[in-house]
């Protein structure tokens, strides 16, 4: 019977949707995956980073997971990357898997290399496929045993393929002040998502999955050499759909430990209210964030929204050292 209201409660909703593309609450955690203009920027050989998120688990028997990998490196003036992403929803197992490469052009605008601007490009294909023998539908509704579901029953529907491939193209620019010892670090990124605009109906439809466009902008503020604060906002448009974050997060550094304290909280504009704790310990930093709902769908999450856990490992220094502050820390 809950599937049967849950079903008729999105049938409701369709002339509402909104598309959009999966996306993270600690969206700057991976650089790869914000801007691809960040590619190479940091200091270092080479970086690895993972990131993990479920939510909607307090509404949906089969909660949705985004899971995403990526690596990166300079060499000179450039930076090359490679990232993976898988995102997975719902009873029929909807997913959709992406792989992209990545390149980052990185040039300064003056002698000291305090200004500083990267362009960067990604390409790949993504993978998009849904389970239909999973889902429940009007016709496989039985009033037996007070209401159920009976999935040996003839569903009445006409489905296309199960899973397509698509070319995906990505374009960033990302500008930064690089200064050390300086009171501010100001950044500001902008990217173009689905540049190709593929076809990714199942019915063999044109359905074109539109551009999505972020805008980040945020400066690191150096309160004292041990404490810093990163104001930061990010803006997101799909089509129709418009999403606004703001967010403040703060670095504390322990002396006798080497180690930084990492905490912020984060407001995703009518959704969610998220809270994000971490250490950055050496060549590691690892975050952990909880989603808060705030949307409509309160009453029926109960506010629960979802975890999320990012690990950055950077592997060593480069020998000629280069005043760079990563914007994303």
């Amino acid at each position: 019977m809950k599937k049967f209201i849950l079903l008729f409660f999105l049938i409701g909703l369709v002339p509402k949707f909104k598309a959009q593309d999966a996306h993270l609450s600690m969206y700057d955690a991976a650089p790869l995956f914000l801007n691809s203009g960040m590619t190479g920027v940091f200091e270092g050989k080479w970086r690895v980073h993972a990131q993990y998120r479920t939510q909607w688990k307090s509404v949906n028997f089969k909660p949705y997971t985004s899971a995403l990998v990526s690596f990166d490196m300079p060499i000179r003036k450039w930076g090359f990357g490679v990232q993976l992403h898988n995102f997975r929803a719902g009873y029929g197992n909807f997913n959709v898997f992406q792989g992209l490469v990545s390149a980052a052009y990185n040039m300064s605008l003056d002698k000291r290399r305090y200004n500083n601007i990267s362009f960067g490009i990604q390409a790949g294909a993504m993978q998009k496929s849904v389970e239909y023998q999973l889902l429940s539908f009007n016709n496989q509704y039985s009033l037996n045993n007070g209401g159920e579901f009976n999935t040996t029953l003839v569903s009445g529907e006409t489905f296309g393929a199960q899973s397509m491939i698509v070319p995906v193209a990505n374009a960033s620019l990302l500008y930064y002040y690089a200064r050390q010892q300086c009171k501010l670090n100001p950044f500001i990124g902008i990217s173009a998502f689905n540049l190709l605009t593929p076809n990714e109906s199942f019915f063999g439809q044109d359905k074109r999955l539109p551009m999505r466009f972020y805008a980040h902008i945020g400066t690191r503020i150096n309160i004292t050499e041990l404490f810093y604060l990163l104001p930061k906002m990010l803006i997101m448009q799909q089509e129709k759909f418009h999403e606004q974050t703001y967010a403040l997060e703060a670095g504390y550094f322990m002396k006798g430990s080497e180690t930084y304290l990492l905490g912020g909280f984060v407001y995703r504009m009518k959704d969610a209210a998220i809270v994000t704790l971490g250490v950055k310990k050496e060549n590691f930093i690892v975050k952990l964030g909880y989603d808060v709902n705030v949307s409509s769908l309160t009453t029926a999450s109960t506010g629960r929204g979802g975890f999320e856990l990012s690990f950055t490992y950077v592997n060593g220094k480069n020998k000629t050292k280069v005043d760079k502050i990563c914007p994303r820390l």
